[in-house]
């Protein structure tokens, strides 16, 4: 069997599983979170989220809501060399993001089953 005849057998048969993969997964929520900052970010974003009384102060103060941090913690991203990664407990981690143009800096303990959100700073 010539070489031609071998590539549009392989190329053939490719193109049939790629679509066989699209209709599969067309529909489901898939995602990789390989990468450090992607694995803190939706480890962060799925627990239990505390404020204490003087974050719910600034939020109200610079009219943002629990909802727009838990979007800034979600789509920001992680300094991870103010961050303190090497704690036993609860590990401090600093989260960068934009909101409204403006860019946040939240700093939170991430726990076993909570999220202590500890300060939030506009910059």
């Amino acid at each position: 069997m010539k070489f031609i005849h071998r590539l549009g057998y392989y190329l053939g048969g490719f193109s049939i599983g790629l679509v066989f993969l699209a209709f599969f997964l067309n529909g489901k929520n898939v995602s990789c979170n390989y990468g450090p900052e992607a694995r803190v970010l939706k480890n962060i974003s799925t627990k239990k989220h505390i404020y204490s009384s003087d974050i719910y102060n600034f939020m109200s103060n610079n009219a943002i809501d629990s909802i727009e941090v838990a979007n800034i913690i979600r789509n920001g991203s992680v300094n991870f060399s103010e961050s303190q990664t090497q704690l036993d407990s609860c590990k401090v981690y600093i989260i960068e993001g934009e909101y409204n143009t403006k860019e946040y800096r939240i700093s939170l303990e991430n726990c076993d089953s909570i999220a202590r959100i500890n300060n939030i700073k506009m910059q």
